[in-house]
């Protein structure tokens, strides 16, 4: 078999897989095996186009291998973080690279009781403070997130700046975007807001009982 056959024969069975793994990825209802199978397609192109000398398929093909492969491990590394955030400290470092930086002036009100929610915030510098129940919030802290799940998506209190800083926003709907698009985020980003409500819980419970204990002593006084 010469050359130009054997880069026929190569092309066309190259072909035929490629096109296998592609038709795969319209099947595909989730994002990571979409780009698995992505990559495996631009790979197949990308060996085809060899025995062609077509330089250009090969680039555009490449470009696309390492587009799909850069996206495949910022999801796998927003599921180990959404994981380890879930198993420790319930931090929310891991939707850092989808947020949108904002600067705070002091005085300034961040959102409003009872208005429509639509973002959730992250603290990275200066003082916040929930103006009804005069809740002071630190840097690192997220505020807004449970607004999400809430039935009416409304906020329940205000939020103000009391000292220039910085926050990072993410709306809801890129936080839905990230949920759809792979359904073991959705379900970490599920156990991590519902940690948090009973970590909320919790504090509460704690106050009432600080405030119980005192009512409960005061007949022993007597």
């Amino acid at each position: 078999m010469d050359t130009s056959h054997l880069a026929e024969h190569v092309g066309t069975v190259g072909s035929l897989a490629a096109s296998v793994f592609i038709v795969a990825t319209y099947t595909m209802r989730t994002m990571i095996p979409l780009r698995v199978f992505g990559m495996l397609a631009n790979l197949v192109l990308m060996i085809t186009a060899i025995p062609f000398h077509s330089f250009l398929q090969f680039g555009l093909h490449a470009v696309l291998f390492c587009l799909n492969g850069y996206r495949l491990h910022q999801m796998l590394q927003l599921i180990r973080d959404v994981k380890k955030s879930v198993n420790s400290d319930l931090s929310m470092d891991w939707l850092k690279p989808f947020m949108t930086e904002r600067k705070c002036e002091a005085g300034e009100m961040l959102f409003y009781k009872n208005e429509k929610a639509e973002t959730m915030l992250y603290i990275v510098s200066g003082r916040y403070r929930l103006v009804e129940s005069g809740i002071e919030l630190p840097v690192g802290a997220i505020v807004g997130e449970l607004g999400m799940l809430s039935p009416t998506n409304e906020r329940t209190q205000s939020l103000e700046c009391i000292e220039s800083g910085t926050v990072l926003s993410v709306s809801y709907r890129q936080v839905e975007q990230l949920y759809v698009q792979n359904p073991e985020f959705g379900f970490y980003f599920l156990r991590l807001a519902s940690a948090r409500l009973f970590q909320n819980i919790g504090k509460l419970e704690e106050r009432l009982a600080e405030r119980q204990a005192p009512a409960v002593a005061t007949p022993g006084l007597a």
